[in-house]
């Protein structure tokens, strides 16, 4: 036959990027939500937004032009952290000790309330 694509080579690799991209997103929201907890600047406060985002992002929406405003560093957990979402394996905040009560706290710490009607 006449080069088929080899349907379990994808299904493998698909799996590897999938289980790469979650432990690196993982990591770097950790890296982002340390930040978030241990800063109290314009800066955390954008990171603590970014986090918000990935939370919930209907509630949390987060404008991707921001990120020109962040360092190669932080910019760069970001981007890890979107590839992540894009694999949908795992919600980023499951990904890291503690989650769902530091997420909150970091949105409580940099005054980001959720809406009335929720």
């Amino acid at each position: 036959m006449a080069n088929l694509p080899d349907l379990d080579d994808d299904h493998a690799r698909i799996r590897r990027r999938r289980s790469e991209a979650t432990a690196k997103g993982g990591q770097a929201f950790l890296r982002l939500l340390l930040v978030a907890e241990h800063h109290d600047s314009a800066h955390a406060k954008r990171i603590a937004g970014f986090i918000a985002s990935t939370y919930n992002g209907q509630v949390f929406p987060f404008d991707l032009y921001e990120l020109r405003m962040f360092d190669e560093a932080i910019a760069d957990d970001m981007l890890l952290c979107i590839d992540a979402l894009r694999w949908a394996q795992s919600d980023l905040h499951t990904l890291v000790p503690d989650d769902d009560r530091r997420v909150r706290a970091v949105l409580e710490q940099h005054g980001l309330t959720w809406p009335e009607s929720l």
